[in-house]
């Protein structure tokens, strides 16, 4: 999944009713192609997880809800609970609409290394090139100075439309669940989530250049309003972060 990533992009959310979604989902087949990863699963959707790390006191969870223009995540994603499958470690970063993601694919093995503040060895990469090991760098430095440590699991359902360049790519997330997860644990089992969203889904349309012009026609056409829809931040706010923060106290 690395190959498709967006290191730079604008970014736009939108909550939709699960009818629209359908709708929607015929509209974008005439501009765009099913993700791959996807596109051979039920519901043409891949499952998504992320272990989210914050400082004990929630300081990146804050700068989200003040409304920080500079503000980033830090965050652990797996597609598959095998052993041998990847995980990825993700800085996800943003300046007013504009998302910079910075991204290192690694071994299981290295995870609980890393989260002790240690740095991987060559072996651990999944490819070890120059922008990797930078990026795992950087990781590093923001979990120490944190002193970041596992906060909340977030899943959900990702049905994913891509242009074929990738500069244009339209998500659409649904049954996005989060619960507090205080220690390393990468498995797709939750015991009690809270449905973030309810039944709604999660539309982003996401775009490198120029903002395309049929975009303009979706939100027409559909009533579309744009607003936040943070999975990590709207998680901690539904479960309630004094009772996450208290785990520290």
């Amino acid at each position: 999944m690395t190959k498709k990533l967006q290191r730079q992009r604008f970014e736009y959310k939108y909550i939709i009713h699960e009818n629209t979604a359908r709708s929607v989902r015929d509209f974008l087949s005439s501009y765009l192609d099913l993700d791959e990863f996807g596109s051979a699963q039920p519901g043409n959707s891949y499952s998504v997880h992320s272990l989210y790390l914050d400082s004990p006191d929630l300081i990146l969870y804050k700068t989200t809800i003040n409304g920080d223009k500079n503000r980033y995540k830090l965050r652990i994603r797996f597609y598959e609970c095998e052993p041998d499958s990847p995980v990825f470690f993700e800085i996800k970063r943003r300046l007013n609409n504009i998302i910079i993601k910075k991204r290192a694919g690694l071994r299981r093995e290295a995870v609980r290394w890393i989260l002790a503040g240690h740095l991987p060895g060559p072996e651990d990469y999944i490819q070890a090139s120059p922008e990797q090991r930078h990026n795992i760098s950087h990781f590093s430095m923001l979990l120490n100075r944190l002193g970041a440590v596992p906060q909340v699991h977030v899943s959900y359902s990702r049905e994913a439309w891509i242009n074929g360049s990738n500069s244009v790519r339209v998500t659409m997330d649904r049954h996005v669940r989060s619960e507090p997860q205080k220690e390393f644990r990468l498995q797709a089992g939750m015991m009690d989530p809270v449905d973030v969203f309810r039944n709604n889904v999660v539309l982003e349309l996401k775009f490198t250049d120029r903002f395309p012009v049929w975009f303009r026609d979706l939100i027409q056409v559909f009533g579309l309003r744009q607003g936040p829809a943070a999975k990590y931040a709207d998680g901690v706010y539904n479960m309630g972060e004094l009772g996450l923060m208290s785990h520290y106290l």
